[in-house]
């Protein structure tokens, strides 16, 4: 029954990817690297993904994107999908790594941790930045790490958990060949993506953050490699986009830095308290 249910999983996924790729190519003007980040979080969270898309990326009519998107819990939407895009990306390629290596549980949670953070960060965030940074990429991660790090640790309090518990029940989804390891990334995911959004929320608001972006100008028909930073079209136009991440101070910024890292691993010990996690290296 298990695996009938997660084939039939699967097949949602690919029709709600087919559906998402081909709005996004002919009807609501969605910017490059979001494109991608809507892709690859439709391919982790399937069906989950094609609603919150519908509810709020889509644009009912042309040119109406910029308003549809205006809405604080959007942007919040967006910037969700910047962190789980990377980060879960990541978090598969560092689960890949740690099987073939057959390392224990908690090196491998470690693994995944290191990988997630360095794909969020590096591929994601940072690239996404770029044009609103003036192309400077080191900048850019500079700019970028501390939202990346808080996200992560917050999206990592719901991953971790269900990564862990259910691949105790459920030994084959350690194997990335296996359906069940694609099942149990689908639902660590949209638990993941649920325990992210108050951060993300907090950081919006602050302007530390931003969100989802449209195409500028009204002919959506250029080629993503002709959009420039003029031509994104944030709907929250006076936030400083260049102040990224210095909206609050520095201190500021290391205790929520050091308070979200301690809940992840105070989630992590309280899982351990009935699931045994090993940090051997065997």
């Amino acid at each position: 029954m298990l695996y009938g249910i997660l084939y039939l999983w699967f097949v949602l996924v690919l029709l709600s990817l087919i559906f998402i790729a081909y709005d996004m190519q002919k009807n609501t003007p969605v910017v490059g690297v979001m494109k991608l980040a809507w892709l690859l979080v439709t391919i982790y969270t399937g069906p989950f993904a094609l609603f919150i898309y519908l509810i709020s990326c889509r644009q009912p009519l042309p040119n109406t994107h910029n308003e549809i998107i205006k809405a604080h819990w959007k942007q919040t939407v967006g910037s969700i999908l910047h962190c789980l895009s990377g980060d879960a990306t990541g978090i598969i390629i560092g689960a890949i790594i740690a099987y073939a290596l057959s390392v224990s549980n908690g090196i491998d949670l470690i693994i995944e941790y290191i990988a997630g953070f360095s794909c969020g960060l590096l591929l994601f965030q940072a690239v996404f930045m770029l044009p609103m940074l003036g192309g400077n990429y080191l900048i850019a991660v500079k700019k970028t790490f501390f939202a990346e790090f808080v996200s992560m640790n917050m999206l990592m309090i719901g991953m971790f958990p269900v990564m862990i518990i259910l691949m105790y029940f459920f030994p084959e989804g350690r194997q990335p060949t296996s359906i069940v390891f694609w099942g149990i990334m689908s639902v660590a995911s949209i638990v993941g993506s649920l325990t992210a959004y108050p951060i993300n929320s907090w950081m919006v608001r602050a302007g530390i953050k931003h969100g989802m972006v449209t195409k500028g100008g009204h002919d959506n028909k250029h080629s993503d490699e002709q959009i420039d930073h003029h031509e994104y079209n944030h709907p929250n136009s006076h936030t400083n986009l260049e102040s990224h991440s210095n909206h609050i101070t520095l201190r500021k910024q290391i205790l929520v830095s050091v308070i979200t890292f301690m809940v992840m691993v105070l989630t992590v010990y309280c899982v351990s308290l009935f699931i045994p996690i090993s940090f051997s290296l065997r």
